[in-house]
């Protein structure tokens, strides 16, 4: 059983870093699109709309990419400082995929790894359904495959916040001769359906996450929005949308310079830019709204050494877990009946 106790003792021997994964040419543009939608029932006419966002970019999605450098930058950490394991990456959309890098990571003897998932805030589609990609490529592989623990989310966690404030810092460089508490900031996530929302910590993560970034900038002007929505129109997401409230607030007399923040994302993938970086800053030009946009941590070396905190949380009998604010450090282990969604996933 993946996420149980009874082995925690079992020595760790490898870290397999767990993403969503992303095309990177544009002839894997639509089985990658294909595969994500897969069960979804969307129609083709929105397949080849999203696909032309990633067309827009030559077909290629900087995820992969960024993996590799986080993946390459981690090990380099643990070599120096340890503990020097050896790190295995896999995808749940797109090469390498999960249950061949688990078979790999069998192969080569593994019996007991951490994962880490790119995603620091609990929903279905950012925690729940990774555990079940998980499990699914253990199954796949059979009696062989290793124990794979997941790290916890790390929404608070002060080297998260600290990577996602620097990164804001730089971006308000942006705005030559603005002070920091003159800009209204902008805190953007991918939206998931209200029901699922309504099963989850996912709003209250973010929203304390963005609460503790803003106070460490010294702003008081913060919102937290939503961006990316993918689901059937029938079904409610969470709101407001990021283009809809830059319009929102020039209509309400805002002329404050804006600085959008991926909060909910940690790289510079396609939602990222396509959204963000194409079609918010157009509806930032149509207003003549000054906007700049945040890096996502990436490989903030406050990210990758946060990383190697949580492994050494499971590696040193009553080491404490580190967190901010008002919420505690997410658990360990989720609840078995955490973030379940019984609607279209994101």
């Amino acid at each position: 059983m993946l996420g149980g106790d009874e082995h925690q003792a079992d020595p760790v021997d490898a870290i397999l870093l767990v993403s969503f994964g992303g095309p990177e040419g544009r002839d894997d543009v639509l089985p990658f699109l294909e595969r994500v939608l897969e069960g979804r029932n969307v129609p083709q006419q929105r397949l080849l709309e999203v696909a032309e966002h990633y067309f827009h970019f030559d077909g290629v999605s900087p995820i992969n990419e960024q993996n590799r450098q986080l993946l390459g930058a981690l090990q380099q950490l643990l070599e120096e400082e340890g503990p020097d394991l050896p790190i295995y990456w896999g995808n749940r959309n797109w090469h390498p995929l999960l249950p061949d890098v688990v078979a790999h990571m069998a192969e080569d003897g593994v019996q007991r790894a951490l994962a880490f998932v790119t995603s620091a805030f609990g929903s279905a589609s950012g925690c729940r359904q990774y555990l079940g990609d998980i499990e699914r490529a253990r199954e796949v592989v059979g009696s062989a495959a290793p124990r794979i623990d997941k790290l916890r989310l790390f929404f608070n966690h002060p080297r998260f916040l600290s990577a996602v404030t620097d990164r804001a810092r730089d971006a308000i460089g942006e705005f030559d001769g603005v002070a920091t508490d003159e800009v209204h900031v902008v805190f953007t996530a991918h939206s998931i359906p209200t029901s699922m929302a309504t099963c989850c910590p996912y709003e209250e993560q973010l929203r304390e996450s963005g609460r503790l970034v803003a106070e460490a900038l010294g702003t008081p002007h913060w919102d937290l929005v939503y961006q990316s929505r993918s689901g059937r129109p029938e079904h409610p997401w969470l709101e407001p949308d990021v283009c809809d409230h830059l319009r929102a607030l020039h209509a309400a007399g805002n002329r404050r310079p804006i600085l959008l923040i991926p909060l909910g994302f940690l790289s510079d993938h396609m939602e990222v830019l396509y959204d963000l970086d194409v079609e918010a800053r157009e509806v930032a030009n149509e207003l003549g709204q000054r906007v700049a946009r945040a890096s996502a941590p990436g490989c903030h070396p406050d990210l990758v050494a946060m990383i190697r905190d949580l492994v050494l949380e499971q590696v040193t009998p009553g080491a404490e877990r580190a967190g901010a604010g008002s919420l505690a450090p997410a658990p360990d282990r989720c609840a078995p009946d955490c973030c379940r969604s019984t609607v279209d996933r994101p």
